[in-house]
């Protein structure tokens, strides 16, 4: 009978024990339930205040960019440049004067430079572009084409404030490339550039515009600097190369990189085509290069400038003074005016105006939008040259010089072909002034002033002024072929 107690009571235990069990277990499953439930109505209830809406969009995947059209047309029309200048010590110049020319059984020591770039063809009769630092100072200029063949080049025209030279070869039927509108290019645009790198004849490189109208300060003086600016490598022999579009069209001619190390790091800068075009436009047509003003001084808007001056915004660019009887003052422009946009391409900066104006010559009209105590107002301005006047200086032209006491002219191309030299004004009268006091002649050639090499009235105001004091060095040639240095004091 105890037994039987025993063993139901035991009984009686586990059963107990396995209804507490399954009730703990029952209670715990409906507590995680409940749990459950709750987290996921929270995360329901996050998801609906929180979730980023979705919005569908009509967007075409963009096609792969294909650059073999754009290379093809390109590199035929690409050439490379050899130049060569030959170098004599200035001593021997210095010493016998213009009186060389009886001195020619004492063989003067010269040494030969090599110096190489590029080149782009723009005609099929044979004018090619390319840097004005390329050439500059060569004795001979050799041009070599895609399919290797190889003639000899003479200079048409040069321009140093932009850095671009005209050359042309005896050659017809040539591949050529076409200009584009280098304003109508966009940042993140893809380009290519087309040179000679470390004489690597035609090797292409491709990357996106990465900045307009950029000012590096690396041609100094009184230049013109709206570069593009790319990240396509360039390199030493790159100059004077071509920077195209995907269609082929000519946008700009590369001219510099930005570099610690003298190769390549990321930058190159090219001249935008519209200011190329309108370059080699002036030089076939005048010989000379017709360049408009707007007559204002100006300066760039910062925001130190800004708060100094309290303009509301660092857009467009402050007008410090207007020249009087410029295309500008007679507009009705004044000191204090911001000008926003010339054409309606929006002035950010200095650069970004040079480079607009430097498309247009003295007498065109621009469109110009000032803002002014807040408002904006528009005026058409006539560009005028630095005369003040809407007449075209051709190349022929004579000047006077006062300084010189000299009336000089451009010399033609014959005869710069002739006498073996790029650039030169010639002496066709002297009536006082330095050039009588010491002896120089009529018919004396003058090619440089000041380390300055002269084509034109222009370049050679620009030489007198370099010198501080009243020290003048001319470097020129004598119609014989005679090569002459004079220094003055004056």
């Amino acid at each position: 009978m105890k037994q039987l107690l025993k063993s139901q009571s035991f009984l009686g235990g586990i059963v107990g024990g396995i209804l507490v069990l399954l009730t703990v277990f029952i209670v715990g499953e409906v507590n995680n339930h409940n749990q459950r439930t709750t987290i996921n109505n929270k995360e329901q209830y996050f998801k609906k205040q929180f979730t980023t809406p979705v919005q569908k969009a009509n967007f075409t995947p963009q096609q792969a960019i294909d650059f073999t059209t754009a290379a093809e047309k390109s590199i035929n029309a690409v050439v490379h440049i050899k130049t060569q200048t030959l170098s004599k010590p200035n001593s021997y110049d210095d010493f016998f004067g213009q009186f060389q020319e009886y001195l020619h059984q004492y063989p003067q020591r010269k040494n030969s430079y090599i110096a190489f770039g590029s080149g782009v063809i723009i005609s099929s009769t044979g004018y090619i572009v390319t840097n004005n630092h390329v050439i500059d100072g060569a004795d001979k200029i050799s041009v070599t084409f895609n399919d290797e063949r190889e003639t000899e080049a003479v200079i048409v025209g040069i321009d140093p404030i932009t850095d671009l030279a005209l050359i042309k070869v005896s050659e017809n039927d040539l591949p050529y490339l076409t200009f584009g509108n280098s304003d109508d290019i966009k940042i993140g645009e893809w380009v290519l550039a087309v040179g000679n790198p470390f004489n690597l004849n035609s090797t292409v490189t491709a990357g996106i515009v990465s900045a307009k109208a950029r000012n590096i300060n690396i041609l100094g003086g009184q230049s013109i600097e709206s570069f593009i600016q790319t990240d396509a490598v360039v390199n030493r022999g790159n100059s004077g190369g071509a920077l195209v579009n995907t269609k082929g069209e000519l946008i700009g001619i590369n001219t510099a990189i930005a570099s610690h190390t003298g190769v390549y790091e990321g930058y190159s800068f090219a001249i935008p085509a519209n200011i190329v075009k309108k370059v080699v436009g002036d030089l076939l047509e005048y010989g000379e290069i017709q360049r408009g003003y707007l007559g204002v001084q100006i300066q760039d808007i910062n925001a130190d400038f800004a708060e100094a001056t309290g303009l509301t915004s660092v857009d467009g660019i402050f007008i410090a003074g207007v020249v009087e009887n410029s295309g500008a003052y007679d507009a009705g422009i004044k000191e204090g005016d911001i000008i926003i946009s010339v054409n309606e391409i929006a002035t950010n900066s200095i650069s970004s105006l040079l480079g607009i104006v430097a498309q247009y010559n003295p007498g065109t009209a621009v469109k110009v939008k000032v803002k002014r105590s807040n408002k904006t107002l528009n005026y058409d301005v006539i560009l005028k040259n630095k005369n003040s006047t809407t007449v075209a200086i051709k190349a022929g032209d004579i000047f006077y010089n006062n300084l010189l006491g000299a009336q000089l002219q451009q010399v033609s191309t014959n005869e710069l072909n002739k006498l073996g030299i790029a650039n030169g004004l010639k002496i066709l009268d002297i009536d006082g002034g330095i050039l009588k006091d010491n002896g120089i002649n009529k018919g004396f050639i003058i090619t440089e002033v000041n380390g300055i090499r002269v084509n034109s009235q222009q370049n050679l105001s620009m030489g007198i002024d370099k010198y501080q004091g009243n020290k003048i060095r001319i470097i020129g040639i004598y119609p014989n072929g005679v090569k002459v240095s004079y220094e003055f004091m004056y």
